[in-house]
């Protein structure tokens, strides 16, 4: 959760500076935000590639299981449509890629305002906070009504690290190795389906 509001933080000293003129206008610059775009894969691949537990994770996981990746993806998915229909101002492919960042706030809401706008970057990046600290404070109520599953679903890219420890609590210690599993995979489609959509 302290992630979060860091990633907040800046976020608003950002629209500050920006509104007041504070920095040079070649930092909003689209090169310069490709670079430290490419800057965060890089971090992204980095991270990934030196973790051990990515492979110990896939070696003892149930098979079946394997698929909740899938089912959040078709889930969160099948959610952002339903919303595009309910509210007309929002395109289908602006809300699919919206939920395309299954919570990685910080890499989704970059490559959205690099194809799309500030405005759209905006609502990404609010929309992936929200998902994280709805996983944060209603585990307990997602656990209950749901199963275990259920918080390691709506944690999407998250489950692997900020909200890992809240789901292993009321998930139980038994979920953790999916939970890890389920955040990398979520990590890893993101930049894909994020561009995909937005390029439509």
């Amino acid at each position: 959760m302290k992630g979060s509001l860091v990633i907040l933080a800046f976020f608003v000293i950002g629209l500050f500076c920006g509104y007041f003129h504070l920095l040079p206008t070649e930092v909003a610059d689209s090169s310069v935000s490709f670079v430290a775009l490419c800057a965060l894969i890089f971090c992204v691949g980095v991270s990934i590639g030196c973790d051990a537990e990515v492979l110990h994770t896939l070696r003892h996981t149930t098979p079946r299981l394997l698929f909740l990746p899938l089912c959040t993806l078709a889930g969160t998915l099948a959610g952002c449509f339903a919303v595009s229909l309910l509210l007309p101002q929002v395109g289908i492919t602006d809300s699919l890629a919206i939920g395309s960042g299954v919570g990685y706030y910080s890499l989704s809401s970059i490559f959205i305002t690099k194809y799309r706008g500030a405005a759209l970057g905006t609502v990404a990046l609010l929309a992936n906070i929200v998902r994280e600290l709805l996983t944060l404070l209603a585990s307990p109520l997602l656990v209950r009504w749901f199963g275990p599953l259920a918080p390691i679903s709506v944690g999407g890219a998250t489950s692997m690290d900020t909200t890992l420890p809240i789901i292993t609590r009321y998930s139980g210690k038994d979920f953790a190795t999916l939970s890890v599993f389920h955040g990398f995979c979520m990590d890893f489609s993101v930049p894909f389906l994020v561009t995909f959509f937005c390029e439509l």
